[in-house]
């Protein structure tokens, strides 16, 4: 009989540990052409406060990534004593800060701009020497928000097959605020052109709607990390709609020549999904307990070994199972049996 397995860490697959260590490489990537982008805004910020809230924006994008770099430190160390369920959660709960920090700061920066808004303020924005010549400070924002622009559409191109080969679910919530950094240049660059042809409104306007954007982002990637944390049923990535794993699972168990009924509960630890897969043995299956346990410990490995995020799975022999599991709220049928 196979000893039951307590605090086996999970492992990536050998094929899919290269791509792990392109989450690093890129998290390092984005964080020094992040950096880079926020310096140039930074240095030609002037008055404007749609420059402002670009500035702070680029600063913010360039958060997740450190904190994902942190987390990857401790997310596949060994199980301890106090955390027998490993490090798995240390991504969601960087997320879960880093989300928080998105959202204040938006807050706080939509309130700023409004309230320049609704005071009529007008940037002035001046010029600046460039190799003996004057020039509008409005070009050199402009061609700071392109690059600042450019930075997060690759970045965000290069991260999103990563994320999917990984199902990570971090790296995911990054291309997403990566690949939309488009809009918030977007906007900046609208509002500092709507200042020079008289709109006084254009630079505060613009404003808001990155502050919206970053609000927007924080708010979606707080939803998603408190679903993690509260044992969300695994969903699919970048939506909602819940996986079809928990169903491939269950039917799996239903096929075993011994089981007569099975229901799962599974949830996601970082990269793994684990949980429990109750199963009602056949009446007429004639097992004794410790034939049960080996046929259970067998039903373990054979179920793991339908996916590569399926880790720690507990097959839990059960006399009966319920009629019916409440709905998930938003669902209408959130039964995993």
């Amino acid at each position: 009989m196979a000893p039951m397995s307590v605090g086996q860490p999970f492992r990536l697959p050998e094929e899919l540990r290269s791509e792990h260590g392109k989450i690093t490489r890129l998290s390092w990537l984005s964080v020094v052409l992040l950096v880079v982008a926020a310096t140039l805004l930074f240095f030609t910020l002037g008055q404007s406060q749609a420059m402002k809230t670009a500035w702070v924006s680029d600063v913010l994008t360039a958060i997740p990534p450190i904190a994902l770099l942190v987390a990857m430190r401790y997310e596949l160390r060994e199980p301890s004593k106090r955390f027998p369920n490993g490090y798995s959660r240390a991504v969601s709960v960087a997320f879960l800060v880093t989300a928080s920090m998105l959202s204040l700061i938006g807050l706080y920066l939509l309130y700023d701009s409004l309230t320049k808004l609704i005071r009529r303020e007008h940037p002035p924005i001046g010029t600046i020497e460039l190799f003996g010549h004057q020039l509008w400070l409005g070009w050199a924002m402009v061609g700071s928000l392109f690059f600042s622009m450019c930075v997060g559409i690759v970045l965000g191109k290069l991260k999103a097959p990563v994320a999917e080969k990984l199902h990570s679910k971090a790296v995911q919530a990054e291309a997403e605020m990566n690949q939309a950094e488009w809009m918030s240049e977007g906007a900046a660059i609208v509002g500092i052109l709507l200042v020079a042809f008289g709109f006084w409104w254009g630079d505060s306007a613009a404003a808001a709607f990155i502050s919206v954007e970053i609000i927007r982002d924080g708010w979606h990637n707080v939803r998603q990390v408190i679903g993690d944390l509260m044992d969300e049923s695994p969903t699919k990535l970048g939506k909602r709609d819940l996986e079809e794993l928990p169903e491939k699972v269950r039917d799996a168990a239903r096929r075993l020549p011994w089981v007569a009924d099975a229901g799962t509960r599974l949830r996601e630890h970082g990269h793994a999904v684990t949980g429990e897969v109750f199963v009602v043995p056949r009446s007429g299956a004639g097992m004794d307990a410790a034939q049960l346990v080996r046929a259970a410990d067998g039903a373990t490995k054979e179920l793991e070994g339908l996916d590569w995020r399926l880790h720690g799975i507990v097959v839990v022999p059960v006399s009966a199972l319920e009629s019916s599991i409440p709905p998930r709220v938003g669902e209408t049928d959130g039964a995993q049996r």
